[in-house]
């Protein structure tokens, strides 16, 4: 989901990502993903942390619905990367609630407690339809769901968080990311459910990209 259509979409809708979810990919009969359809090459490349091993991230919003229906597809996935392959999100400056989010987001990193909260997050905001429109909000879910909201509020306050959420808003730029979620490999590729015609589709166009990468 990108910034504008955003705007015109109810927290809760799913129905995009359903659609997303059951396309079918036109490119799964004609000789795999191309580039420029499929995917799409960051010129220039964006910098990655993981040293000697290939980077994969998933730029993403709580406040995305895409990214909640993305969610149940990329876990399983991730479980499944070679060890050559390091995985990690990245929460996107845009979107509603964009600072609580991220900051929240790793303040979970902070904590360990980002496999708890993560599909907590979503359902509370996609399926209850709660608001969290604040860190203060925020801390009071993570109690709710058997964390130390002291902790929690500590962490996201802190000074490793900001400059997390800072690296982050660093990447998103040189990814050019404008919608979510996106799928990002090497600093180099980037894919997402909307350009590869579904969301298993973005991960086996994904898939090869890491192989793309691992190529050189």
């Amino acid at each position: 989901m990108n910034r504008r259509d955003f705007s015109r979409n109810l927290i809760g809708s799913g129905a995009g990502a359903l659609a997303l979810s059951l396309a079918t990919p036109v490119w799964a009969q004609s000789g795999g993903p191309t580039e420029g359809k499929q995917y799409s090459r960051v010129e220039p490349p964006a910098h990655t942390q993981s040293s000697g091993k290939i980077e994969v991230l998933e730029f993403f919003s709580f406040a995305c619905p895409h990214c909640h229906a993305f969610e149940p597809v990329v876990e399983p996935w991730v479980k499944k990367l070679p060890v050559d392959v390091v995985f990690r999100r990245v929460p996107v400056p845009f979107l509603m609630g964009a600072d609580t989010f991220m900051h929240s987001y790793y303040a979970f990193e902070a904590l360990g407690i980002v496999d708890r909260m993560m599909p907590k997050v979503f359902a509370a905001l996609h399926v209850e339809r709660q608001r969290l429109d604040s860190i203060k909000d925020m801390a009071a879910l993570v109690a709710k769901n058997g964390g130390d909201s002291a902790k929690f509020l500590e962490a996201a306050k802190s000074f490793s968080v900001a400059t997390n959420v800072g690296r982050a808003k660093k990447l998103v730029g040189e990814y050019k990311i404008d919608g979510v979620p996106a799928i990002g490999v090497q600093g180099r590729y980037l894919t997402s459910p909307s350009q590869a015609g579904g969301l298993e589709q973005a991960l086996t166009v994904a898939d090869f990209l890491i192989q793309k990468a691992r190529k050189g």
